[in-house]
This record gives structure tokens, C-alpha cells and sequence, in this order.
């Protein structure tokens, strides 16, 4: 979705999109362009990272570069601006001031008066917001020495980068300090008392940037303390230190955000909602393992990639032909069970955003060359950071395998809105009674979680044998395919 607005015939303003599925903000990782560049209509200024994945952002329209809202690293909600542009650069219009970032308010309670219209206010969808009736009591000592506290407002502003600013004579007022939930939890986690710091958000709301500068001076006291204090910058960017060491340096606060909250917020949710079952079997894959030697060298397979999990993902989705009713989703809302006819099939996949499970699509209906393309460009995709919002979207069972890192195997917890997923442990030589001898053979442990609210013991049980088998004897491939 394209997200813009015009200031005025010359300036035009880019907001933050939503990229798909109802996503609320994202982090700003790189900026290719700068002011004063020229940009044409669909060219790519920056990268973001969603909850999901890391997407690129191109401007719907031509013209020169006049304003970066926000720095690499700074989270944005969708619909805020973050880039302004001149169209029409050489014009006698007037360019418009830079404007200071705003955090959104906390919940805040709008004051009515008679001079204010009445209806409703604008928001990024939709008609808008019903006006509220509700009114803010006034608070003690508001008329307390407004100038003084502009005043500092206003340093305090240079201090946090925001640039000179005239000071504003609406200061907030007294009382208990005004920031968002996440805002005052950083505070805490910083030993910032928030009564100390100096509001520069509007409306006297104290904003993330206004934090990291009250802790600035402790921290740079603590390193160095005949460190120069910096120097206020003119450019209205915002950035967000990635990461918060103490003095002390025997801890290191990390911002949760983008694909690790994402990772959060799914599992604590899959978790707590679907009554998981983990199944374990133990299997001789020495066929398996013969079978993946030859056919590397199969002109049919030439020019894609060829290892084990392709037969793994090949043996699950036979397993799921013959068990349909494994591949199914639990509607909480309607109570239905809803069982899907196709077969998503999502890898797990660790990248150095964090774990993503991408999808591929329609896999039940691919033969093996096609499933070994496909899984080659997931992969390939992942690594590089380019994996799509829609490539994650629509899975139905998963494969996570934790055998490349040495581990026998686990217990993995489903990807929400999944019925199934299928860890695969290490491949070993271990010793193993063949044909009434002990001999050394390739071993694996295969581990099956399930949703047992729409999986039964018996047919999860099922499903997991139906794996092993055809892992023990690919023939099999062949025969119940």
C-alpha cells in the first residue's frame, strides 16, 4: 500500500505504508537516498523491517529528496512521514519547516472547547475516530512557571538532536509525567526516573529520544567524564541506540522489536493456546542417505540442490496424503475445525534477523525437481534478508530442522495456526541391528508436535510412523505416492 500526502503543490510527503497483514509499524534499517538527491517515481529509498521480514519501500513519485524524518534504526508507526519531497525543486514556493517527530500520546484524552470543530479526526484507514466526551480535569500547578519549563523544553530538544526550536509556552504540567507504556518501561530499565526528564513530545509527552538523552549524560559520566557534551543538530532525524550496556558493562539491554517480537509474541500465543503433543521415533535413514548420493548425480536433478531434508519434506508430504486430516486449522472463532485440501509447506529458517518460517506454496502438488527449486530459493531467499511478508503467510504444517546444528532433536512449538510440525534431529553413524546383525547405520530422531485440540494421539502417531517408514525404505516414495 502507497501512503502520501501533499503539503502543497511543490512539497509532497511519503508516510509509512502498511506492508501487508496489518502491521503497525516498522524499523527503519537503511536509507539509500539523502537530501538533495533526485528520485524518480517506483525507485527504492529505503528498507524496513517489519514484525515479518525486512522490505523495501519505493517513492510513488519524481522529484528531489528534502527531508528524512526518521534515522536508520528508529521504529515508525505506519501513517507517520518519513521522507519529504520536492516535485517541482527550483519554484519560488516556500519549503516547508522541518518538522519535529512526534511519539504518539498515551492514551490521552482530547480537551474540548467551544472553538474546536467538531466531527471527526482523520486516521490512516477508515472514516475516523468517534469523538471523544470525555475531559482531562486540570491539573495542579498548571500555571506554574510556563516560560521556565519552555525554556528547558527547548534545551532539551537541542540535546536530543531535534534541532533549535523556538521554546513553547504551553508547557505540559505538573504532576505525573505523560509517555507511552513502552516509553516507561525503557525508562525503568535505564533507572531513569521519568519526573526528571524533560518532556518534548507534544502535549508535554515524554518521548523515547527524551530518555536516551536524560541517560546520556550518567553514561557518559561513567566512561568518560571530560567528554564534551554534543552538539545540537539542525537535521530532525531520530535514532535509537540499538542496544542499552550498563556503566559497569555486566549487562546488555537489547530493544525487542521487529522479528524477534514477532518470534515472541507467536510462541508465547501458540504456546498458551494450542495443547501441544510431541511424538519421538528413532529411524535408520541409511536408504534415505543412498538415495540423496544418487541423486546428485541424476541429469534430472541438475542445477538444484539435493540433501536429506528434501527427502524428509517429500516423505511428510506423502505422510499427509494418506493422513488428510492432519492438515487442518482450529477456527477458534466460529469453533470449527477447517481442514485445508493444499499443503503449505513452511521451513524454518535462521537468518540474522532471527527465525522466519517461510512457506512454500501448493508443495503437495510439485514434483521432486520442483520441491528441490523451491526449497534452494527459500533458503537462498532467507539468508539474504528478502523473504516477503506474503512467503510467510498461509503455512500449514512445518519442517524445522535442528539436526544442522549437532542436536538430536526437540520439541518444537507450532507456528500459529498450524495443526503440525516435524523437527528433524542429526544424522549419525550409531550402531544399529540390521537384518539380525548390529551394524553401523545413519540414525536420526525425528520429533512430531501437534495441536492435539484437532489431532488425536492416534493420527499424529500416524503421521510420524508414515515418515519414518518412508525414510527407512524411499521405495516407498514411489509406492504410496
Amino acid at each position: 500500500m502507497t501512503t502520501m500526502t501533499q503539503t502543497s503543490a511543490r512539497f509532497r510527503e511519503f508516510k509509512m505504508p502498511d506492508v501487508g497483514e496489518g502491521l503497525t509499524e516498522a524499523e527503519i534499517l537503511k536509507w539509500f537516498v539523502q537530501p538533495g538527491d533526485t528520485v524518480t517515481d517506483g525507485q527504492v529509498v529505503c528498507e524496513v523491517e517489519t514484525a515479518k521480514a525486512a522490505v523495501e519501500l519505493p517513492i510513488p513519485f519524481d522529484g528531489v529528496v528534502h527531508e528524512l524524518r526518521f534515522g536508520e534504526g528508529a521504529t515508525v508507526d505506519v501513517g507517520q512521514v518519513i521522507i519529504t519531497v520536492d516535485v517541482a525543486p527550483g519554484s519560488e514556493d516556500e519549503a516547508p519547516a522541518p518538522a519535529p517527530v512526534q511519539e504518539p500520546v498515551e492514551a490521552p484524552a482530547p480537551v474540548v472547547s467551544g472553538d474546536e470543530p467538531k466531527g471527526r479526526t482523520p486516521v490512516l484507514v477508515g472514516y475516523g475516530v468517534a469523538e471523544s466526551s470525555t475531559k482531562r480535569r486540570p491539573r495542579k500547578g498548571a500555571s506554574a512557571a510556563p516560560e521556565a519549563a519552555a525554556v528547558a523544553a527547548a534545551v532539551q530538544a537541542e540535546l536530543n538532536g531535534h534541532g533549535s526550536a523556538a521554546p513553547v509556552i504551553d508547557a505540559p504540567p505538573a504532576g505525573r509525567p505523560l509517555a507511552k507504556p513502552p516509553v516507561r518501561k525503557l525508562a525503568k530499565d535505564l533507572g531513569i526516573d521519568l519526573a526528571t526528564v524533560v518532556p518534548t513530545g507534544k502535549d508535554g509527552i515524554i518521548t523515547r529520544e527524551d530518555v536516551h538523552a536524560a541517560a546520556a549524560p550518567a553514561a557518559a559520566e561513567a566512561v568518560a567524564p571530560s567528554a564534551p557534551a554534543p552538539s545540537a543538530s539542525s537535521e530532525p532525524v531520530v535514532t535509537e541506540a540499538p542496544a542499552v550496556a550498563t556503566a559497569s558493562a555486566r549487562e546488555t539491554r537489547i530493544p525487542v522489536k521487529g522479528v524477534r517480537k514477532a518470534i515472541a509474541q507467536a510462541m508465547v500465543g501458540s504456546a498458551f493456546t494450542a495443547p501441544h503433543v510431541t511424538e519421538f521415533v528413532t529411524v535408520d535413514v541409511t536408504r534415505t542417505m543412498k538415495l540423496v548420493a544418487e541423486l546428485k548425480e541424476d541429469k534430472e536433478m541438475a542445477g538444484v540442490r539435493v540433501n536429506p531434508l528434501l527427502i524428509i519434506a517429500k516423505a511428510l508430504l506423502v505422510a499427509i496424503k494418506r493422513n488428510p486430516e492432519v492438515n487442518a486449522a482450529w477456527d477458534e472463532a466460529n469453533q470449527e475445525i477447517v481442514q485445508k485440501h493444499y499443503v503449505n509447506l513452511g521451513i524454518a529458517a535462521a537468518t540474522p534477523r532471527g527465525l522466519i518460517v517461510p512457506n512454500i506454496k501448493d508443495a503437495h502438488d510439485k514434483t521432486l525437481p520442483q520441491l528441490a527449486a523451491a526449497l534452494g530459493e527459500l533458503v537462498a531467499t532467507a539468508r539474504d534478508g528478502k523473504t516477503s511478508p506474503a512467503a510467510m503467510a498461509g503455512g500449514t504444517v512445518t519442517i524445522t530442522n535442528v539436526g544442522v546444528f549437532g542436536v538430536d532433536t526437540g520439541t518444537p512449538i507450532l507456528n500459529p495456526g498450524e495443526s503440525a510440525i516435524l523437527a528433524v534431529g542429526a544424522i549419525k553413524l550409531q550402531p544399529w541391528v540390521h537384518k539380525g546383525k548390529v551394524k553401523p547405520r545413519q540414525v536420526t530422531t525425528l520429533a512430531l508436535s501437534f495441536d492435539h485440540r484437532l489431532v488425536d494421539g492416534e493420527l499424529g502417531s500416524k503421521v510420524l510412523a508414515d515418515v519414518a517408514a518412508i525414510l527407512e525404505q524411499p521405495k516407498r516414495l514411489i509406492t504410496w505416492a
